[in-house]
């Protein structure tokens, strides 16, 4: 735009904190840098405001970055300051191996346990996500009171919120022009960025670009959120539950909105964790609570991909304790063809905002993907051997049924190659086709590299990862060699397309590492552990 200006930012290392010291005088050196700004530290809640920290702004963008590297800052790094992740976890971990607030109760769990008999429970963890691909830009000019942005968006309201709150503008003086997201993933409708522009545009009385880099998306990100999860089932002669309990503990998506936010809300439960299908006729479904010490955000399935992770590693467990076919088995635990009455059994359940008349938890369309997906991959004549195995799971979210086949080969140094993905989809009527099936094949490589490599950690409250060195996303010779998407003909109303494709890959590959290794994955990433 004329007379633009460029802008990188030096955030808070610890989020929450503030600058205590700066000494600028070796940026302003640099060639090209014009000036550097403070922005304020947010006040609580997060929602999404601008970290705080210093502007570098130039001429150019490479200014910018330059005459940021020679930023003398130093931080008041705040409360969060005392977030680990080895501890964090220990604590998550201890929190869900103690009764927690009750979800959804049906019959009588205790009482089963109670009876003897042969009892199995495992114990589950999924680390912090981010989301990088294409790093957040903004451009921003104020003037006359009214405000023009362009920026890479999945939420062109929310930037009309965020921009109108940190200038003080009625919102309708907050026009957003959207354009192609290079990856969005949750995290670019999350609209920071964009405020940061905005209030630079005010203050320098020009168009202002800011231009985070891949480090600063990393490392400044809305993170997916941390799970620690306990699950103990009793069963009979045959190894078909008589009674299941599951604890899911993990900090919410509400603290975003509400900092005394410390349980898990009823939207991020009906995520996989109180809609648990299964016919047992036991089942307590439990929260506990936990303090979010960084930024918590939705990324593609939410809370779907540590809630089917957990489920469905433990019935794929159930079913090699009792030396069961694993498609069998969760066909028999699944049960008959019925439509589950949650709130009978106390389930604050939300159905993703729709009508549980339209969009039923019907568990006849959940049996028939998994019929599929086992026929079309040829489950039946599949032999598992030393390193080359085949993995199910299966999972309704956001209104969409899916069952997935993963075939895992392990070479004697333990990498992992995935040769074939089989996905069965009953997404209700299907308008495009081929859309649908670019979503589940996109789904399954976000899954794989949610599964093989995705960690970010905390020390001292700073993220440790910063790059695709450190957070890896799964390249072409990690990704499964060929996708097949299978679509049920419906005449069920449309439903979610873009993220269902997620959640069961993860449980579905480390099924299959199983018989191809002996090895019980329960922890992500996979890459953490030693397979041979």
């Amino acid at each position: 735009m004329p007379g633009m200006v460029h802008a990188s930012i030096e955030h808070p290392p610890v989020v929450g904190g503030k600058v205590k010291s700066l000494d600028d005088q070796e940026a302003l050196k640099v060639k090209g840098v014009l000036k550097t700004i403070m922005i304020d530290t947010f006040k609580p809640p997060y929602l999404f405001q601008p970290l705080g920290g210093v502007a570098v702004i130039a001429e150019n963008t490479w200014a910018a970055m330059q005459g940021r590297n020679k930023l003398k800052v130093t931080w008041e790094a705040g409360e969060n300051a005392s977030y680990n992740s080895d501890a964090y976890k220990k604590a998550l971990q201890e929190t869900a191996r103690k009764p927690c607030k009750v979800a959804r109760n049906l019959g009588n769990v205790d009482a089963e346990f109670a009876r003897g008999g042969r009892t199995h429970e495992a114990e589950y963890y999924v680390p912090h996500l981010a989301c990088p691909m294409e790093p957040p830009a903004a451009v921003a000019e104020f003037k006359d009171g009214r405000v023009v942005v362009h920026a890479a968006t999945q939420n062109p309201q929310a930037v009309q919120d965020a921009v109108s709150k940190a200038l003080g503008i009625d919102k309708k003086n907050v026009e957003c022009h959207v354009t192609l997201l290079g990856g969005g993933f949750g995290r670019k409708s999350k609209p920071d960025y964009v405020a940061e522009a905005a209030l630079l545009s005010k203050s320098m009385g020009k168009p202002v670009k800011v231009t985070w880099t891949r480090e600063d998306d990393v490392r400044f990100d809305y993170y997916h959120a941390v799970a620690a999860m306990y699950l103990k089932a009793s069963v009979d002669e045959k190894g078909r539950p008589t009674a299941w309990l599951q604890r899911s503990v993990f900090p919410s998506l509400m603290a975003m909105f509400n900092p005394a936010a410390n349980e898990g809300s009823a939207g991020e439960l009906g995520m996989g964790w109180t809609d648990m299908p299964f016919d047992i006729p036991n089942i307590r479904a439990e929260n506990g609570q936990a303090k979010a010490h960084v930024r918590i955000g939705w990324l593609r399935s939410v809370a779907n991909i540590y809630h089917a992770f957990g489920i469905h590693s433990f019935v794929d467990e159930l079913a090699q304790m009792s030396k069961r076919d694993p498609v069998e088995y969760l066909l028999d635990v699944l049960g008959q063809p019925r439509k589950i009455d949650l709130k009978a059994q106390g389930a604050n359940y939300q159905n993703y905002g729709k009508s549980l008349d339209l969009f039923p938890v019907d568990t006849g369309r959940l049996r028939r993907v998994i019929e599929l997906a086992a026929e079309k991959s040829g489950w039946a004549n599949r032999k598992p051997s030393k390193g080359h195995a085949w993995g199910i799971a299966a999972h309704r979210s956001f209104l969409t049924y899916v069952a997935a086949v993963v075939e895992v080969e392990v070479d004697d140094r333990g990498k992992i190659s995935i040769p074939r993905v089989d996905i069965a989809v009953d997404a209700g009527r299907v308008i495009n086709p081929d859309r649908v099936r670019s979503q589940f094949e996109g789904g399954s490589v976000f899954g794989t590299s949610v599964a093989l490599m995705g960690e970010i950690t905390a020390a001292n409250g700073e993220i440790q990862q910063a790059n695709f060195d450190d957070y890896p996303v799964a390249r072409m010779n990690e990704a499964p060699r060929v996708t097949n998407v299978h679509m049920v003909s419906s005449d069920a109303p449309p439903a979610g397309v873009g993220e269902p494709g997620v959640p069961p890959i993860p449980p579905a590959i480390c099924n299959a590492i199983f018989p191809a290794t002996g090895k019980r994955i329960r922890e992500l990433p996979i890459k953490k552990h030693k397979l041979v």
